[in-house]
């Protein structure tokens, strides 16, 4: 076997003791890096988790995933406790998240997100596919399946206008307002969650949000008029 081979499947061994590690509902010893970023300032702790996650694509870097672990996990654990209510299902969850993180580093673009968010994502949209998987099946011909009738053309004309006006209105917001909208409302997140994903207060999402519905409203009142 080759080097580069052996380096791999040792550390796919490492990540492997790490998730099983959590599965017994402890945490991996605290990373030197961990306990730099804990008191970090948020942005610097986003330009760490982003080089970190490009060792982790690149390189394969077991050390780099067990800093971004430690660091993710107790607050993706707690966030996925919070949405299941199943402490057992969480805890499965944020280990197949972080499975997914190891595996999918490559797919991560730090031009569209943040790592935290992106790896929030993950979880949300595992929890979803967990819950799609338990649903029963559904009679389509239920009354409550039947397609409502069309809109008429002058009220697709207003909805159309009204999404323009608001998609214009969301290019008039700071990227930091922007971020905690969509992660609100698009991704529904909740504000302690998205206050762990971001790094941030809670206070400081809270702000952030209200701060930019009013920037929303006030674009929407100028542009409707």
């Amino acid at each position: 076997m080759e080097i580069g081979a052996v380096t791999t499947a040792k550390n796919v061994q490492r990540v492997a003791t790490m998730l099983a590690v959590a599965v017994r509902k402890q945490l991996p010893r605290v990373h030197a890096g961990n306990q730099m970023m804990e008191k970090a300032r948020p942005k610097t702790v986003q330009i760490r988790m982003t080089r970190l996650m490009a060792a982790v694509a690149e390189l394969r870097d077991a050390d780099a995933f067990e800093e971004i672990y430690a660091y993710i996990f107790p607050r993706l654990r707690s966030h996925m406790r919070k949405m299941t209510r199943d402490p057992t299902m969480a805890d499965e969850l944020s280990q197949e998240v972080m499975l997914l993180v190891w595996r999918k580093a490559y797919q991560y673009d730090p031009s569209r997100a943040q790592v935290s968010t992106w790896i929030f994502r993950i979880a949300r949209n595992l929890y979803i596919d967990s819950l799609r998987r338990r649903m029963p099946e559904f009679d389509e011909n239920d009354p409550a399946f039947v397609r409502e009738a069309d809109l008429p053309a002058d009220r697709l004309l207003v909805n159309a206008q009204d999404a323009a006006a608001l998609t214009r209105a969301l290019g008039e917001l700071k990227e930091e307002h922007l971020e905690v909208l969509r992660l609100s409302y698009f991704e529904e997140m909740p504000h302690s969650a998205i206050a762990s994903a971001l790094g941030i207060p809670l206070g400081t999402v809270k702000s952030r949000i209200r701060m930019a519905c009013e920037k929303l409203r006030w674009v929407l009142q100028h542009t409707t008029r």
